[in-house]
């Protein structure tokens, strides 16, 4: 095996990845602002640069990791489903929310990049960015973006969501958990979800329903937007 290929094994990017969040999970036990996926992430990338190891010789192991991520995000249906009965008296609400939620994502990511003089490649990246990265990416590609750049403004989008989301909400006087779960995964998909879950299972299940119906709205509505930016 050549030297650049040595990395090249599954066991290589597992055990980064581990170690890594191993890591940032103690950091955020002595420092609670500090997003255990966040310093992951720069964990890694510092790992690789210093090491000079391809990305694609960490994925080798990286992809193994990725494999559980559909069984992971499936079971977000599980506190959706005990705590239905809740979420069903407020159904027509929830739903009208993440639609104007996930209508105004696309509206104000394009907004943004047109107001800061972005091009219209980085513009029809980024108008997917707050549905999970699948969906983010097929749709970038279909409305004549980059996925890989539309996947870097996903994962930015949730991590930020997650790190700054429920405290905002809390500031701008947002209290209730259908509400805070309702904004959080209509804009912050998986990673918002994963943190909501961890203060109540109620805002958990709202915010795994967010990310589906917002990810389904998402894909909807990008069939005007072609229309109007082709």
């Amino acid at each position: 095996m050549a030297p650049a290929d040595r990395y090249a094994e599954p066991l290589f990017g597992i055990a980064i990845t581990v170690l890594a969040y191993g890591a940032a999970r103690g950091v955020h036990r002595r420092w609670s602002w500090a997003h255990p996926l966040f310093f992951t992430c720069l964990a890694v990338v510092v790992v690789l640069k210093l090491t000079h190891v391809s990305f694609a010789s960490y994925q080798v192991g990286g992809s193994a990791l990725q494999f559980f991520l559909s069984p992971a995000t499936i079971a977000l249906a599980v506190p959706l489903y005990k705590q239905w009965g809740k979420v069903r008296k407020h159904a027509g609400a929830v739903v009208t929310a993440i639609v104007a939620g996930a209508a105004g994502g696309m509206a104000s990511a394009g907004a943004l990049v047109r107001l800061l003089g972005g091009s219209r490649i980085t513009l029809l990246s980024m108008v997917p960015k707050s549905v999970t990265t699948p969906i983010s990416m097929e749709v970038a590609r279909q409305l004549g973006g980059v996925p890989e750049l539309a996947a870097a403004f996903t994962v930015c989008a949730g991590l930020i969501g997650s790190v700054i989301g429920p405290a905002l909400l809390r500031r701008a006087g947002v209290r209730g958990d259908l509400a805070i779960g309702a904004a959080m995964g209509t804009s912050s998909h998986g990673i918002g979800t994963a943190r909501v879950i961890q203060d109540s299972e109620l805002q958990g299940g709202v915010s795994g329903l967010a990310m589906a119906l917002a990810g389904i709205v998402t894909s909807l509505l990008a069939i005007p937007v072609h229309w109007w930016l082709g």
